[in-house]
């Protein structure tokens, strides 16, 4: 099983509780399946660009316009994305390691996303509609907040987006192990929330190595 693991958090490990709920989780997936090829990307160390109107341009103009040919300037303008999709690609589950920063994803994760789930890369566009070009089959959010939130919170602007932008390439299997309140200034049982993700992180790593 080949993982594509993610990180969006530029604190180090002892710093970031998403860090920390991620370790835990490579470990009991290593434990369950021994033969896992894991490809960490660290967003801070391999940082993605804003799409620019050139990139839009390569990627959407052959759809709206069959027969398009990009220019040099859109060509160089995905450079990044050339680099950095197939990995995604490749991936038979994708692990995303994560802070909640104004209620959402750092804006570095977002450009990700916008670099990676592209036509050409990761689905095409015809009379149909979007068609998969892709194996990925999970995609599993190992998450951080200082503040806490409840089911379907409408607060909660991380998981809807990280479920539309996949549901969008055919992925609906999304598992969520999500340590919220861990903010100790003003939750006293930032420590028990946190046990509480890294036994459903767990969980989840023992079930995505079962297949």
């Amino acid at each position: 099983m080949k993982v594509l693991h993610v990180i969006a958090s530029p604190s180090k490990t002892e710093e970031s509780v998403s860090k920390q709920l991620a370790m835990e989780f490579f470990q009991a997936l290593m434990a369950a399946d021994p033969e896992v090829d894991i490809n960490n990307v660290d967003l801070y160390q391999n940082k993605p660009p804003f799409l620019s109107a050139e990139a839009l341009g390569y990627f959407w103009k052959p759809v709206l316009e069959p027969g398009y040919a990009p220019n040099k300037q859109e060509e160089m303008a995905v450079n990044y994305s050339h680099n950095n999709a197939p990995a995604l690609q490749e991936a038979d589950a994708l692990v995303i390691t994560t802070p909640v920063w104004t209620n959402g994803m750092p804006a570095i994760l977002k450009a990700w996303l916008d670099q990676v789930i592209v036509p050409g890369a990761m689905f095409d566009v015809g009379p149909e509609g979007v068609r998969p070009l892709h194996h990925l089959k999970s995609v599993v959010l190992l998450a951080s907040s200082g503040d806490v939130y409840k089911e379907d919170d409408p607060a909660d602007g991380l998981t809807p987006a990280i479920r539309a932008a996949f549901a969008y390439i055919g992925v609906d299997d999304i598992q969520i192990a999500w340590a919220d309140g861990q903010d100790k200034s003003r939750h006293a049982d930032a420590a028990q929330r946190l046990a509480v993700a890294v036994e459903a992180a767990k969980e989840i790593a023992e079930e995505l190595a079962a297949g």
